[in-house]
């Protein structure tokens, strides 16, 4: 099939979708604890929902992508994502929302297998690499918005204000619980997804090795090797690291500072995945001037320094070190993931699948730090983020990859 524009769109706003619909917890998290009365401990359980699906579809996705092929498996996974944004919005309670998250992280597993490859399909071999960055822009820009999407629906429904999408809102959610306005959209807009890829020609996906899952001989000998399991463990960290920052960090400032989680709180989240973004664009041009190993030591070091003093520090420093936590935390995946892959000469591609069931961490570490909480409180409970912290700043030590991340020597050779 010729290279298609339109298709390279929808990919990117499937990356959109993802991200709009994954990185909305930790918004919301005040108001269900404050709305089905939990206890920050309950609260853990909430990402742990959603990121536990990824632990258990990853490796089946991408088995039934070789089976029934790209368009059905995009289909079922915004069906999914529809089916369970619908349920919370008609039935919101904490059980349906555990559900409900479990349902959409489901879906989204299943995306993150599909697309990559269609990407490089509908774009073409020789631009993958910069649709793969393009990607990434949407996926921080949809991370960016969300939060604000909350603001607006929680500042304006049953405000006394009309408007066509207020008007349906009000009819649609109790005026206590405004903030489930945010499922009735997300389900709309998966809907959307279904009809418009239900609708559209895809091309004919043919994997290539490091695309492709095998859970016979390739699983079992990449089973036994531990530099598989290391770096599984290092993919785990930086997403329960990751998600544990961002779904407590509302919470946290309403708890200690009195910030209310619905403007201020909700600002802060969507400035950390933003500065999470451009932290991206700045790790491409570092990785082109210095050893990977380096700079994901430096920068893992840097957010632990911003995570200490959003922790301890006054509100105004809090308000910028969380934000500041994402910037430095931006280069971490992507390094880890590159440096597991240049670590094994063969299966990349069931390697690929292993190291996508490490976004189970987060499921596992804000269910960690929201326990503790219990326990400690949640300042003292945010410090258990240094351990997975701590383990990804000694890949950089032990870490050796087969291949070392090309670099040049100067700036102008760069831009020559």
């Amino acid at each position: 099939m010729r290279r298609n524009p339109l298709i390279v769109v929808l990919i990117l706003l499937i990356f959109f979708v993802i991200s709009f619909l994954t990185n909305i917890l930790g918004p919301i998290i005040p108001d269900i604890v404050r709305s089905f009365g939990l206890s920050i401990g309950l609260a853990g359980f909430l990402p742990f929902a959603f990121f536990v699906a990824y632990g258990i579809m990853s490796i089946p996705a991408g088995l039934m992508v070789e089976k029934y092929g790209e368009k059905v498996v995009l289909v079922t996974a915004f069906f999914l994502a529809f089916g369970g944004a619908l349920l919370f919005a008609i039935l919101p309670g904490f059980g349906i929302a555990l559900l409900s998250l479990f349902l959409i992280g489901i879906g989204m597993a299943m995306l993150q297998v599909v697309i990559n490859p269609l990407l490089r399909v509908a774009g073409g071999e020789e631009k993958f690499a910069f649709f793969s960055v393009l990607a990434q822009l949407f996926f921080g820009a949809a991370s960016f918005l969300s939060p604000l999407l909350y603001s607006y629906l929680v500042l304006h429904v049953h405000s006394g204000e009309s408007g066509f999408l207020i008007n349906i809102l009000n009819n649609l959610v109790p005026a206590d619980l405004k903030w489930v306005s945010l499922y009735w959209v997300f389900a709309v807009i998966a809907l959307m997804m279904i009809l418009v890829i239900a609708a559209v020609r895809l091309p004919k996906v043919d994997l290539r090795e490091d695309e492709r899952m095998d859970v016979g001989s390739s699983f079992s000998e990449l089973a036994a090797n531990r530099t598989v399991w290391l770096f599984f463990l290092g993919i785990f960290a930086y997403v329960g690291t990751e998600q544990g920052i961002a779904n407590w960090i509302s919470q946290f400032l309403q708890t200690y500072h009195s910030v209310d989680p619905a403007t201020t709180g909700a600002s802060v989240i969507s400035y950390f995945w933003g500065l999470l973004t451009v932290g991206c664009l700045l790790g491409l041009l570092l990785l082109k001037l210095a050893d990977s190993r380096r700079v994901l030591a430096i920068f893992t070091a840097c957010a632990a320094v911003c995570l200490l003093s959003a922790l301890f520090g006054p509100v105004k420093i809090a308000l910028y070190a969380f934000p500041l936590a994402g910037f430095f935390a931006s280069v971490m995946y992507s390094v880890i993931f590159s440096l597991a892959l240049n670590s094994v000469p063969r299966h990349h591609g069931t390697f690929s699948g292993i190291l996508c069931a490490g976004i189970a961490g987060g499921a596992v570490v804000p269910l960690v730090v929201g326990g503790l909480a219990e326990l400690t409180g949640l300042r003292l409970a945010m410090l258990f983020l240094l351990l997975p912290l701590g383990y990804i700043f000694s890949i950089g030590f032990w870490s050796k990859p087969l291949v070392n991340n090309e670099t040049v020597s100067s700036l102008r050779e760069l831009f020559s």
